[in-house]
């Protein structure tokens, strides 16, 4: 994968999944009738005798989840994030989190980016349902080459893990020599003015962000949190008390996700300014994506606004 090469993050998914089911027998793949738009069907294809088609029937596939998780298999079921969070939601804190079953869940097609697919299928409070679970893992990826180190550390990881993924394409940010680590942030520019942290795709908008304010004197420290719970808390910390100002960017509702996440910790722990920038409390609709980021405000021009105005407080 070259830098900034343009990828879908289901196609990522789909032959991280591949991959992982060669080295690892043990991975089972289950399917809610949208392989061919969460990419799981690769996997059908080399590993027929591993997946398994419940139909449009997500309660019930948590549960078939849960009960294979209890022989030693590892299985991964994908299906859209709404139906993994809302529709399911009682098999996946019951019969999963509750007993810390070792399930691993692709919620795709995440938030605003799910092309023309409507306001029924887009996710903005998933990660919020899911954060509010005890015992689930969650992981945002931001590109491509995150993606698949993702679903290896899934796989390798004890217990429920929630694993969100988009349908558009997004850039590469990272090489191959990416250390992901679930649990851990990465400081991918340096700053003093203000710290933009950042989930899944949208970190690449904020290193966007980051190049336009430079250019006008603003020195953005750039955090990407791809695992969103548990949360690298000590360098949220670090970056409200060196910086003072803390903008957050994700793909998600600005109740209960990455937002909530940074303000709970810095409201117990280090105070400082902070703004939100998500969807904020409403339902989506349909249309093109890059239209809705600026329309909800959350783009990469509202991120040069909130950080200019952030400056303006400066010694306040």
């Amino acid at each position: 994968m070259k830098k900034n090469e343009m990828i879908e993050m289901r196609n990522a998914f789909g032959d991280a999944l591949v991959e992982l089911g060669k080295v690892n027998d043990r991975v089972v793949a289950l399917d809610a009738d949208v392989g061919s738009s969460t990419q799981l069907m690769r996997f059908k294809k080399h590993f027929p005798e591993r997946f398994y088609e419940v139909g449009i029937a997500e309660q019930n596939m948590m549960g078939i989840a849960a009960g294979m998780a209890t022989t030693g298999l590892i299985p991964f079921v994908s299906t859209f994030a709404v139906f993994a969070s809302r529709r399911a939601c009682d098999q996946v804190s019951i019969s999963i989190a509750y007993t810390k079953l070792n399930v691993k869940i692709n919620g795709g097609y995440g938030g605003v980016s799910t092309g023309k697919a409507g306001a029924t299928h887009q996710a903005f409070e998933d990660l919020a349902i899911m954060r509010s679970i005890p015992n689930i893992t969650i992981i945002v990826p931001a590109d491509a080459t995150e993606t698949r180190k993702a679903v290896f550390a899934a796989a390798e990881y004890p217990g429920p893990v929630y694993l969100r993924t988009v349908r558009c394409s997004v850039p590469t940010i990272f090489d191959e020599d990416h250390d992901f680590k679930i649990g851990k942030s990465y400081t991918i520019r340096e700053g003093t003015d203000v710290t933009i942290i950042s989930t899944g795709m949208m970190t690449a908008k904020a290193i966007k962000a980051s190049e336009i304010l430079e250019k006008t004197g603003i020195s953005a420290r750039i955090v990407h949190m791809p695992t969103l719970k548990p949360i690298d808390e000590a360098v949220i910390i670090k970056a409200s008390r060196e910086t003072g100002r803390i903008i957050t960017v994700e793909n998600h509702s600005v109740i209960g996700g990455l937002g909530s996440a940074v303000a709970e910790t810095i409201t117990a722990q280090a105070p400082c300014y902070l703004c939100r920038l998500g969807v904020q409390d409403r339902f989506g609709e349909s249309g093109d994506d890059e239209a809705f980021f600026s329309k909800y405000e959350m783009n990469v021009e509202n991120i040069v606004d909130c950080a200019e105005k952030f400056m303006k407080k400066k010694g306040n």
